[in-house]
C-alpha cells in the first residue's frame, strides 16, 4: 500500500531524528508550502514538535522531530508480553535464569549473523550485510562513513520494551557486533535509544 505524505513525514523523521520543512520537501519532493501544511496537521496531532535552533547568521531555523505519540507509531514488537516474561523468569527462577536465557539467544543470533556474513570480506561488504540484515528484522538500519569512522545506524528499536527492562540484550547485540565485525577494528556505541536517544548508533574504527 502507498503511503500518504504524512506516513513518509514520519518515516522520515523517525529515520533522520529532526529535519527542517525544506529537507522533508526535498526527501519526499513536494513544495516547501506542502510540506509545511503536513506538518502544521501533524503537530495538531501531538504527532511531532517544533524546535527553533540558532545557526549563526540569519535567521534561527525551525526542526521538526516526533513526540512519543509520534514515535508510537513505530511500535515495539510484542512489548507488554515480553517484559511480562521477563519479570517472570527473574521473579520465579533469579537473575542467572535470565543471564542463561540471554547467552543463548546471543549465540543463536551469532551463529545465524555468522552464516550470512560468509564470503563479506571487508568491513563495508559486512556493514552492508548487517544493515539488511536488522531492517528485515525491525531495526531500520544502514550506515556511513565519515572520515576514518564507520557508523551503523539503527533509527528503530523492535525490542525497546525488552531492552529496557533488562538490558543484558543491548550488551549481548553489541558484543555479537565485536566478534562479526573482528578484532581488527574497535566497535563502541555512542547513541542509545534506551537512554533517550532517537536511534542506536555504534561507532567503528580501526583498532590501535
Amino acid at each position: 500500500m502507498k503511503k500518504n505524505s504524512s506516513d513518509r513525514i514520519l518515516m522520515l523523521l523517525k529515520m533522520k531524528g529532526n529535519a527542517t520543512a525544506l529537507l522533508i520537501s526535498e526527501e519526499l519532493g513536494i513544495t516547501k508550502e506542502g510540506a509545511r501544511k503536513h506538518l502544521v496537521n501533524l503537530s495538531d496531532a501531538n504527532l511531532v514538535k517544533a524546535t527553533v535552533k540558532s545557526e549563526g547568521v540569519g535567521r534561527p531555523s525551525t526542526y521538526y522531530s516526533l513526540t512519543d505519540k509520534g514515535l508510537s507509531r513505530f511500535p515495539d514488537t510484542h512489548a507488554d508480553v515480553t517484559v511480562q516474561l521477563l519479570r517472570s523468569v527473574k521473579k520465579l527462577l533469579g537473575d542467572n535464569a535470565l543471564d542463561l536465557l540471554i547467552s543463548d539467544r546471543e549465540k543463536s543470533v551469532y551463529s545465524r549473523y555468522e552464516k550470512e556474513l560468509e564470503g563479506s570480506e571487508t568491513l563495508e561488504q559486512k556493514l552492508d550485510v548487517l544493515s539488511k540484515i536488522r531492517s528485515e528484522e525491525g531495526y531500520m538500519a544502514g550506515w556511513k562513513k565519515e572520515g576514518n569512522a564507520y557508523f551503523l545506524i539503527e533509527n528503530h528499536c523492535p525490542i525497546c520494551a525488552a531492552a529496557t527492562e533488562c538490558q543484558g540484550f543491548c550488551r549481548s547485540e553489541l558484543h555479537n557486533f565485536k566478534k562479526l565485525i573482528g578484532t581488527e577494528y574497535a566497535m563502541e556505541r555512542v547513541e542509545y535509544i534506551v537512554e533517550n536517544g532517537n536511534r542506536c548508533v555504534y561507532k567503528i574504527e580501526k583498532s590501535n
